[in-house]
């Protein structure tokens, strides 16, 4: 216990009692969304992470000093525009290690723009923009998937605790690492785009937790990373000071005619195109309901109810727009040699 810091057991401490209280408040009903488990011990060949306040690190132009271990060299990947309060050192299940500053950065206002955009996510298509741009799915995991089926293999003959298995063990570790990694640059690089380009973004709140359960498309919505994105565009909008529209999951975007605002009723997913029975006019199923959800920015800046019809009789809660606060707290990674 001597040889570590102290700080680091407080730290785990406050985890320890933040998870408990999170689980019994989910069970009383206090906490709103999904149950929580019970807390469980972290498992020592996985994901390891230690956290140090203020008091117990600093940091210089080329290290961080950390106490009851000293001077580590780190590779700054940016300046941190602040004081860090906290710092986490996190060891991946490929042995890389990381450190995490916690730092207080002002808002960036970006330039103002007339611009509004929907957005439509899909599998096809990674994105699909209301003005008729179509961004491609990577499909990043189904590119790697032969070889990760392949160590997956190696890894179950391989026999247990000996050091092949080590290594083979080591090799999916890196795969996934490598998906999880392309997969993290391309939606930082898209939601960056569309934060900066547009002034209002509208975006369909989708149940992926629930789409993921058809077995089907499972592997496909999970390699598409959608909670991930919208979790992503929330961040950069608050940033850049933009409005970004949540639409309700039950807003019939692909049934609504964006020209005429009538109802064209329920479609199977192999109808991609389909023609208006009121005002004959022709839709792409993909580029109308990102049409209809770039609509909904317009709904929103009219200051109108806070319901909408959607053509079936139903009421639909209208989006919620992010607020940007004066100040905003973010995350510094940068890699520990």
């Amino acid at each position: 216990m001597s040889e570590v810091s102290s700080v680091v057991l407080q730290q785990s401490l406050r985890d320890l009692e933040q998870a408990w209280s999170n689980y019994f408040n989910s069970k009383s009903g206090k906490r709103k969304g999904k149950d929580i488990g019970k807390p469980k011990p972290k498992k020592k060949h996985g994901k390891q992470a230690i956290r140090f306040a203020s008091n117990a690190f600093t940091v210089s132009s080329q290290s961080v000093y950390l106490a009851k271990i000293g001077h580590v060299k780190v590779v700054f990947s940016r300046p941190l525009p602040s004081e860090p309060s906290s710092v986490t050192i996190i060891k991946d299940t490929t042995g890389r290690y990381f450190a995490s500053f916690v730092v207080e950065v002002p808002k960036e206002i970006a330039p103002q723009t007339d611009i509004s955009c929907g957005i439509d996510l899909g599998l096809t298509h990674f994105a699909i923009l209301s003005t008729g741009e179509k961004v491609e799915n990577p499909r990043l995991h189904k590119k790697m998937l032969r070889k990760i089926k392949l160590a997956n293999r190696r890894l179950a003959k391989a026999k247990k605790d000996s050091n092949r298995r080590k290594k083979r063990k080591l090799r999916l570790a890196k795969l996934h690492a490598k998906v999880k990694q392309q997969r993290t640059d391309f939606l930082h690089k898209l939601t960056t785009q569309l934060a900066t380009e547009n002034q209002s973004l509208a975006i369909e709140d989708l149940n992926v937790a629930g789409m993921v359960k058809n077995r089907k498309l499972s592997r496909a919505i999970s390699d598409a990373g959608w909670a991930k994105f919208k979790t992503m565009l929330q961040a950069k909008c608050d940033k850049y000071g933009r409005d970004l529209t949540i639409v309700d999951r039950w807003y019939a975007s692909s049934q609504i005619c964006s020209c005429c605002g009538q109802s064209g009723g329920k479609k199977e997913l192999n109808v991609r195109e389909w023609e208006c029975l009121h005002c004959n006019a022709f839709h792409d199923r993909d580029e109308n309901a990102a049409a209809n959800l770039k609509n909904q920015t317009k709904r929103e800046a009219g200051g109108q109810s806070d319901s909408y019809n959607n053509g079936h009789g139903e009421c639909v809660s209208l989006p919620v727009v992010a607020v940007l606060g004066e100040v905003s707290t973010t995350y510094e990674q940068l890699s520990l040699f």
